[in-house]
């Protein structure tokens, strides 16, 4: 005869201690992963990210490639940079613009000491400008001949802005009837042997720009 107490109970499963293991670990990983999805945006308030790093940072141009006349645009601070080759003659020009300019000394435009210049740059051949026009932000396009046929005879050379008209020298000096109140600004700058430019480094910035 069968013991009462020996009777399974049809109501009560079988327990397999199989998967009570297995549920034990899947909840414990469960709730592991859960902690790591916190802790994220933890961790990433903590790493500086690509786009602040970008801000920030300065950028090196190869100018070995860079022909007299010819301009390049790198971007620096999310900002295009006119760096253009000027010859000789250009140069020699500039002096000759004065009259013809709102701010011919530079006195009321933003540049490093260094660029406070006619030539508003470190070197005579080389033009580092931000390339935004400082009426409304327009992009100016290069016209760098000399009595280019769209802009007249008298035209020396430069940059014209197609937004509203303004109009700026080879040194970026704004001419007298532009909407643009200040000559082109021009970030901080300095070069490491011959050919290559730093935008964003300075005397004056001691490596933080």
């Amino acid at each position: 005869m069968t013991e009462i107490g020996a009777i399974a109970d049809p109501q009560q499963p079988e327990i397999d201690p199989g998967r009570r293991k297995f549920l034990t670990v899947a909840t414990g990983a469960t709730a592991a992963v859960g902690v790591v999805l916190a802790a994220i945006p933890f961790v990433e308030s903590w790493t500086p990210s690509e786009r602040a790093r970008a801000l920030g940072a300065p950028v090196e141009v190869d100018l070995s490639k860079l022909a007299v006349g010819q301009m390049i645009t790198p971007t620096w601070r999310l900002k295009p940079i006119y760096i253009v080759r000027r010859d000789t003659a250009q140069v020699d020009e500039l002096p000759k613009n004065d009259s013809r300019l709102k701010d011919p000394k530079s006195e009321n435009s933003i540049q490093p000491p260094y660029a406070k210049n006619e030539m508003r740059s470190r070197r005579a051949d080389l033009l580092v400008l931000i390339g935004i026009c400082t009426h409304l932000g327009c992009l100016p396009k290069q016209f760098f001949d000399v009595g280019d046929p769209a802009l007249g005879a008298d035209w020396p050379g430069g940059f014209r802005c197609p937004c509203h008209g303004s109009r700026f020298d080879l040194a970026g000096r704004v001419m007298d009837g532009s909407p643009a109140p200040t000559n082109l600004s021009i970030p901080p700058y300095s070069f490491r042997g011959q050919d290559t430019l730093i935008i964003g480094i300075d005397e004056t910035t001691k490596g933080t720009a």
